[in-house]
């Protein structure tokens, strides 16, 4: 435990404006994505992107809600846990829309089993090992489903698809999973963690995480620089960068509006000024 906090956490945005936004925003991204992954040359596919980045929101707002309890040194776990999930579900999901050849369905049945996935996890954690936090079962169903969400939409970032056999060999046999992980595990996780205190604040720990899903963004542009193509991939980056550019702002103006004083520190002291 640390000094996260030792109860609800306050919200200006209602949690359930946010679990809708992370759903449909997310569903509709990827789809979008999808369906337009022929039109233009494929440059459509950053809104598998955008779609992410409201999955992201959404989850980092879970992680906040739950780790107000005082879980401060667990949040790292709890987005490295949320990722987890997503990849198991992401992947179940996707295999078994291909295998009832209705790959349509992938993400929905994904989001569904990630939602299972988390429940279960947060009645374990609540009752089998005591943890009695009043929002873990709902906090861990949603960043379970935030996190699938977040993988498939950079999954179709990458790729244009959320196909199996191309996700499979595009995006895990390839290692790009990895990047997925710890980016969107950052995207998650470190906006709660950079800002936890008894002076959080909602709006600028959601800022921080539209700062942190963008440079996911802009990493799965890269990504599909050689995945895709380069139109496609500079779409996506400079996408991206206008958005973390706007995020990082955001949350820089909220950081100077909740600080009492912001001082630049500058240039670290030299040997010789030391001695």
């Amino acid at each position: 435990m640390s000094a996260g906090g030792s109860g609800e956490a306050h919200a200006a945005i209602p949690e359930n404006q946010l679990i809708a936004f992370g759903i449909i925003g997310g569903l509709i991204g990827i789809y979008a994505a999808f369906f337009l992954s022929n039109v233009a040359g494929g440059v459509f596919s950053f809104m598998g992107a955008l779609g992410a980045i409201c999955a992201t929101i959404w989850g980092a707002d879970a992680v906040r809600r739950v780790a107000s309890y005082g879980l401060g040194t667990g949040v790292p776990s709890i987005g490295m846990l949320a990722l987890g999930m997503g990849v198991v579900a992401a992947m179940f999901g996707l295999a078994v829309g291909k295998g009832i050849g209705l790959d349509i369905a992938g993400p929905v049945i994904a989001l569904v089993v990630a939602s299972i996935i988390g429940l279960l996890i947060g009645i374990f954690s609540n009752k089998v090992l005591k943890m009695n936090i009043p929002v873990m079962e709902q906090t861990m169903t949603e960043i379970a489903a935030s996190g699938t969400i977040l993988i498939i939409g950079l999954s179709v970032a990458m790729t244009g698809t959320f196909v199996f056999d191309v996700v499979l060999d595009n995006v895990i046999t390839t290692g790009y999973i990895a990047v997925i992980f710890i980016a969107g595990g950052m995207a998650l996780l470190h906006p709660f963690n950079a800002n936890l205190g008894p002076d959080e604040k909602q709006d600028r720990t959601l800022y921080n995480s539209l700062e942190k899903s963008a440079i996911a963004m802009i990493i799965a542009g890269i990504v599909a620089l050689s995945a895709q193509n380069a139109s496609v991939g500079m779409v996506t980056i400079l996408i991206g960068l206008f958005i973390w550019y706007f995020g990082f702002m955001g949350f820089y103006s909220r950081v100077k509006r909740d600080a009492y004083k912001v001082v630049g520190t500058g240039l670290l002291p030299s040997e010789e000024e030391l001695e």
